[in-house]
């Protein structure tokens, strides 16, 4: 049988550290494919105009399965600043290529699981009585991931045509004598087969992994429209799930709630920039980012990431300090992706393990500053982290 092809992305910062560690474990767990290495980010930026390469596009169509590291983003006068001098001023206008990624193949599914692991420092606790409790947290975030505020119809000084058509709108009479050039617009488009698709996708992960609940976050009494009509595919959708329970919640009240009952909750459900906002807010009571993976999947194509950025400030540090454990756990959720459920299981074990005996642990995981003197400190390198799971492999 043909071997699996992965597409490796490294990207920008720190994604070009913590992608070959990944890639350690899978390989010591005893995944064998194909890496084919794709360009991608800020570098291709600033060179060719283009931080999303056609070449990669086409490897990924050939491909379908890529393991991303990081990349970086910046303003749009910044980046076309950084650009190469010969490409400034010839109409090259940045855009995030991990965006662009999940516009160009539809990978409208985004999931976030946030899980805490039995002895980490930076787990959410929680005072009770005279003492404190650990709540066990096992959420899993599914973000809308194609539209939204993402969907990228946008304007500055919007063209006579959108202004117009936007001011048949009675509520638009406030900004009736802004000029157009001081006024910035940004569509949040839903539709609702995106919308269904979603919230049929959340029911089913439930339902297969035995939680109780479904939460859609969002905000319709405020944006009646969009949050409205995720709520009401929500609604539908449960009618197939009767063992699982309908919970809603705004998006402001969920931040807050989340740090006084974070273990009553299961799978949440949200557009693309509140399935942001809240996957971030509960992976910050697992151990923040340094935990935090994600995939993005489509009909056809799918791309599994750490949710942290690059980390510019981290990534010229030699040896390098930060943690790999968000970009092995995007591998595992890669490896369930195409049936290698038993070496996923396998490594997440052998983390759980090395985080529990906290033994080898990352500057993050003592809540120390970063920076070269975390080593003397006692702060493990980001390759100790990794040998100490490779170890306990087995």
């Amino acid at each position: 049988m043909a071997k699996q092809t992965i597409v490796t992305m490294p990207g920008d910062g720190i994604g070009k550290t913590v992608l070959p560690e990944a890639l350690r474990v899978l390989d010591a767990v005893g995944f064998e494919p194909e890496y084919v290495h794709a360009d991608i980010g800020w570098d291709f930026w600033i060179k060719e105009g283009n931080a999303l390469p056609e070449r990669t596009i086409e490897l990924l169509e050939e491909h379908k399965i890529g393991l991303f590291g990081a990349i970086t983003s910046k303003p749009k006068d910044q980046a076309a600043a950084e650009l190469a001098p010969e490409l400034r001023n010839k109409g090259h206008v940045y855009s995030s290529p991990i965006v662009g990624l999940r516009q160009h193949f539809d990978l409208d599914i985004c999931i976030r699981p946030c899980r805490s692991f039995k002895g980490n420092p930076l787990n959410f606790i929680r005072r009770q009585g005279d003492g404190y409790v650990e709540p066990q947290v096992n959420v899993v975030i599914f973000r809308q991931n194609t539209e939204g505020l993402y969907s990228g119809v946008e304007w500055t000084g919007p063209p006579a045509q959108v202004r117009a058509a936007l001011e048949t709108h009675p509520k638009m009479a406030r900004y009736k004598d802004t000029p157009s050039e001081d006024l910035a617009i940004s569509a949040r488009i839903f539709t609702r087969k995106a919308c269904h698709r979603i919230c049929r996708e959340a029911f089913a992960y439930a339902r297969k992994f035995g939680y109780r609940s479904v939460t859609v976050c969002e905000k319709p009494n405020v944006i009646r429209e969009t949050s409205g009509m995720m709520r009401a595919e929500a609604k539908k959708v449960a009618k197939d799930y009767p063992e699982i329970a309908l919970w809603e919640t705004n998006i402001d009240a969920q931040m807050m709630w989340l740090t006084k009952n974070p273990e009553d909750y299961g799978v949440l459900v949200a557009g693309n920039m509140f399935g942001d906002i809240i996957s971030d807010g509960f992976a910050g009571l697992v151990g923040g980012l340094g935990f935090a993976c994600s995939a993005n999947i489509g009909r056809e194509v799918a791309v599994f990431e750490p949710t942290h950025g690059s980390a510019p400030k981290y990534a010229q540090l030699s040896p390098p300090i930060v943690n790999p454990i968000a970009m092995i756990l995007s591998a595992c959720m890669m490896l369930d992706h195409i049936g290698e459920v038993e070496k996923a299981t396998r490594i997440r074990e052998a983390v759980g393990a090395v985080i529990a005996e906290g033994k080898v642990r990352t500057y993050d995981m003592m809540r120390i500053p970063g920076g070269p003197q975390a080593l003397s400190q006692g702060a493990a390198k980001t390759t100790a982290m990794t040998d100490a799971i490779i170890a306990r492999l087995g």
